[in-house]
């Protein structure tokens, strides 16, 4: 099997019985703030693109890239589509032309021609990617691999059970906006980030452990920002508070904890895989380019600066009343929704800041009140703070998604009293009605379901699974006197009470053990 890096997620696996491009990202994404690093827009995607299969793993723009699959992938592919609730990713890839689709069921897995077997796990709740998240394992002559891209199952049991996988693809960088663009003292957000660093990194270390793969393969990330009002979220600064580490940085920090099977792919890297053994040639020496990260990253910059402009030129439409069009998108779904609004609970703020940037315009989405209006000098738990053109640019395009457009760009501002509220983001990644209305569903279910089974740690007896996203607490549960952390993503609970301690709702039930 013949692994080629292609940038960021993505990747081509060839074997005998035929090919499949994986997540193909080169066009800047999210209001231009995104680039892959390194840089993988020159290599030869006429050849790269001419593939058997291609697997999207979801409808993120830094795996999704509309324009690079219209003009760089063969038509005639078959598409290896995971199985979701809503058709989005399959009605996307038809608009740009794939007629051919192999529907996967998940865990199951499906055998192609020529003895190529593959299986994709989706992973469905509201905030796992834009509405889905999938990982695809793929095996041909008895050679495994897993590309989990940046999918963040509750364990990787289902992956083991099918063999000994030789190659495990894995995120290990950030992927968000948290803590950067918090209004914070900078020693805070530098505090909140080397937190979030060192959890992507416990949980990456804790994927590889439990797969224990032959190899693996650090991808999905780190993102570069080459505009200059971004170009401080890059990791060369020497902040151990930057959540976006890069490859060489994984391979570091992987040595500490005994990881010596790591292997980098650049664009452009090819990795020969046997059931024995891999050799892997890289176009440049990895360590000399990561080196040099500085210099790559200015000579992007420059090269890329036309690009950014361009884009910034598009996002005016000063034509639209922006209260007026936010009303008549908003307010439909604010009547439909039953349980994002009430998780929400409050108004949440929008300073939208003019052209020239001084004027501000607040705008209020009004979740218990059930509408959307001017902001009236009330207390928010929630405020954001951003130019109008990406509104206006949002309005105008119609996009469903803010999540997977304004808030990964990174080019806002927010403020928050109290804890995360999860509901604030899936809310705002689910403006249409099928995406609504899938969420509800999926949160009544969630709310109606409950967890007959307990497990006991540190000496208290709690349910199972957690009450966030059902990661197995026996296996990522540890407790520190009454607190209780879930190492998947994070979150806290107070045992004595099963308060959330990481956002409001998801109680979790618990009691002390006996004697």
């Amino acid at each position: 099997m013949r692994i080629t890096g292609t940038g960021h997620a993505s990747m081509r696996i060839d074997t005998a019985a035929g090919s499949i491009l994986c997540d193909p990202w080169v066009n800047p994404a999210y209001f231009a703030s995104w680039f892959p690093f390194p840089d993988n827009s020159l290599l030869d995607w006429e050849t790269l693109g001419d593939v058997d299969y291609l697997y999207v793993s979801h409808l993120h723009r830094d795996h999704f890239d509309a324009a690079h699959l219209r003009n760089f992938v063969s038509k005639k592919a078959t598409v290896l589509l995971p199985e979701y609730p809503t058709s989005q990713l399959e009605d996307e890839l038809r608009d740009l032309g794939f007629t051919s689709f192999v529907r996967t069921k998940s865990d199951e897995v499906h055998e192609l021609d020529g003895g190529l077997r593959v299986m994709i796990q989706a992973l469905i709740s509201p905030t796992d990617g834009p509405i889905g998240d999938s990982s695809l394992w793929v095996e041909h002559d008895g050679i495994r691999v897993l590309n989990q891209n940046d999918a963040r199952p509750s364990d990787l049991s289902r992956f083991a059970e099918l063999g000994h996988v030789h190659a495990h693809m894995l995120q290990f960088s950030g992927a968000i906006w948290y803590p950067m663009v918090y209004e914070l003292p900078d020693s805070a957000k530098r505090a909140f980030g080397k937190q979030k660093r060192d959890r992507q990194f416990d949980r990456t270390w804790r994927y590889i452990d439990d797969l224990k793969a032959d190899h693996v393969f650090p991808i999905a990330g780190p993102p570069c920002f080459l505009d200059d009002e971004l170009w401080q979220f890059n990791d060369i600064f020497g902040d151990e508070g930057n959540i976006f580490p890069d490859q060489s940085v994984f391979l570091r920090e992987y040595a500490k904890v005994g990881g010596t099977n790591g292997v980098v792919l650049l664009p452009g890297s090819v990795s020969e895989l046997t059931r024995e053994s891999i050799v892997t040639t890289h176009p440049v020496p990895v360590d000399e380019f990561f080196a040099d990260k500085v210099a790559h990253l200015e000579e992007m910059r420059e090269r890329k600066r036309p690009v950014i402009e361009a884009e910034k030129a598009s996002w005016r439409h000063p034509e639209i009343d922006v209260l007026k069009e936010l009303k008549a998108r908003i307010e439909p779904l604010l009547e439909e929704s039953i349980y994002l609004a009430k998780g929400v609970g409050g108004p949440v703020r929008f300073d939208l800041e003019s052209y020239d940037g001084d004027a501000i315009e607040s705008i209020v989405v009004d979740f218990p009140g059930k509408q959307v209006r001017p902001y009236a000098d009330e207390k928010v738990r929630y405020r954001f703070r951003t130019q109008r053109a990406l509104i206006e640019h949002l309005i105008f395009i119609d996009e469903g998604d803010w999540v997977n457009s304004l808030f990964l760009s990174c080019r806002f501002s927010a403020a928050r009293i109290g804890q995360y509220n999860e509901f604030v983001y899936a809310f705002f990644k689910c403006l249409s009605e099928e995406r609504l209305q899938y969420a509800e569903g999926w949160y009544d279910e969630h709310e109606r379901s409950v967890e007959a089974e307990d497990t006991q740690l540190g000496g208290w007896t709690v349910q199972r699974r957690c009450p966030h996203l059902k990661a197995d607490l026996s296996r990522f549960g540890m407790v520190d006197g009454n607190v209780l952390t879930c190492q998947l993503h994070g979150w806290k609970f107070d045992l004595p009470s099963g308060r959330c301690l990481t956002s409001v709702g998801h109680k979790i039930r618990a009691e002390r053990a006996a004697e």
